[in-house]
């Protein structure tokens, strides 16, 4: 049993006995964070920091998987929470907070003229997806990244376990940047796909009218166009990826960032597919749970109040001007890269024989949680980072980064390692 992570590691026992994995969440769980150089329990967080359950302190850089935009405890978000919690949670009746954060989105959102509530990303994507099927009276659908575990998109991946043959036959995968990719799957199936359905950006930016491209294929085919929103939404821009890069889908899903890490998503969309809502079933007893509404007013209020998109491009921009600087600094380009908007970035690494990427990412977890940094590889900004935590996370770097490229150069990583390093799940993006 570590020592650093004594608590941690007695959780997690414990909590096998009664939950699979010991997480509700995959990437909270063993299966991406190394046993024995990782904690697996927080106890409290304030603003870009949280505290394990041994009392080690990090600086965040994953902000609950992308879920806190403003950071931890955000003084105008627990406000609204706590204002809210004094009339009651959820009710008998819809609430006007529905309405009144509904009207924030439309106003927002490019694509957005009606709006349906859920509580998970993946709530709202699979809800996309029956619209158009519906609105179409086709099933085929074409997906590119990640969209959530329901059946539709899981069967389409390696964690596929328990999804019908029959299902899985209808959901077809094409490559981001790559729209001949996407063309083959339209004109090998005519008329037979009712959406075509993607992150409008993850890893990289779209490159040479791709979203564009998109779109057009889309409509020529007769599928609606989906963008899956749910991290880009109010992170790289108010109104989503759509805002940023000038192109519209017909429905797009959202959530995450949307309530600084209260339990909401939505589907928006132009009110002629909306309106499909209406005649399918796509409803849940706590899509109108008023804290999460609450929080999501306050968010969105602070966004168009504050300049905090702007905050997190500047300070992520430092971050990958850092970063290349030091990836050039220290001749480790055959190790890693890094991509991504400045809000949301990744770290990218390569496989250097005869050590795996996975070998490497263990090594750069082990050091980076020993040094107080929590990071999984993904570099998410929130409004509670500071100049300091980016100088601070770019020290770190600059160590580790070191131990990295010297344990490759001398054939030491395994030796390095105090853990078993971590295999793939599965591929998301």
């Amino acid at each position: 049993m570590s020592i650093r992570y004594k608590n941690s590691e007695a959780l997690l026992a414990r909590a096998l006995q009664t939950i699979p994995l010991g997480s509700q969440t995959f990437s909270k769980s063993k299966t991406q964070l190394p046993f024995g150089v990782s904690p697996y329990f927080v106890e409290r967080a304030q603003g870009s920091r949280f505290w394990d359950a041994d009392g080690n302190e990090y600086i965040d850089f994953a902000n609950a998987l992308a879920c806190v935009t403003l950071g931890y405890r955000d003084p105008d978000v627990d406000s609204a929470v706590l204002r809210q919690m004094e009339n009651g949670v959820t009710f008998s009746l819809p609430h006007r907070l529905e309405m009144e954060v509904a009207e924030m989105l439309v106003e927002m959102i490019p694509c957005a003229e009606k709006v349906r509530f859920a509580k998970n990303g993946t709530d709202a994507t699979s809800g996309s997806i029956r619209v158009a099927r519906a609105y179409t009276a086709r099933e085929r659908v074409a997906v590119c990244g990640y969209h959530g575990w329901q059946d539709w998109y899981i069967g389409s991946t390696s964690r596929d376990l328990g999804v019908p043959r029959a299902v899985k036959e209808l959901t077809h995968t094409f490559a981001y940047n790559d729209a001949a990719s996407l063309q083959h799957l339209l004109e090998k199936h005519p008329g037979e796909f009712a959406a075509v359905i993607l992150e409008p950006m993850n890893v990289i930016f779209p490159q040479n009218g791709f979203l564009e491209e998109v779109k057009a294929l889309a409509h020529r085919h007769g599928a609606l166009l989906v963008f899956d929103e749910t991290i880009t939404g109010f992170r790289v821009s108010a109104g989503g990826a759509q805002e940023l890069f000038g192109v519209e889908p017909d429905l797009a899903t959202f959530g995450k960032g949307i309530a600084n890490g209260y339990p909401l998503s939505a589907l928006v969309g132009r009110a002629e597919y909306m309106d499909v809502v209406e005649k399918i079933f796509f409803s849940g007893t706590f899509g109108g749970e008023t804290l999460s509404l609450a929080a999501a007013k306050a968010v969105l209020s602070k966004l168009r109040r504050e300049p905090v998109l702007e905050t997190l491009k500047v300070r992520g921009q430092k971050l990958l001007d850092g970063v290349n600087l030091l990836i050039s600094d220290l001749a480790i380009s055959h190790l890693l890269s890094v991509s991504g908007h400045p809000s949301w970035s990744f770290l990218l690494f390569k496989d250097a024989p005869p050590f795996t990427s996975w070998e490497t990412k263990t090594l750069f977890m082990q050091e980076m949680f020993k040094r107080g940094i929590f990071t999984i590889g993904a570099q998410t900004l929130s409004y509670a980072h500071s100049d300091e935590d980016i100088e601070t996370l770019l020290a770190c770097y600059r160590e580790v980064f070191g131990v990295i490229g010297k344990a490759v150069a001398q054939g030491t990583v395994k030796e390095h390692l105090e853990c078993e390093p971590l295999v793939p799940l599965f591929k998301v993006r």
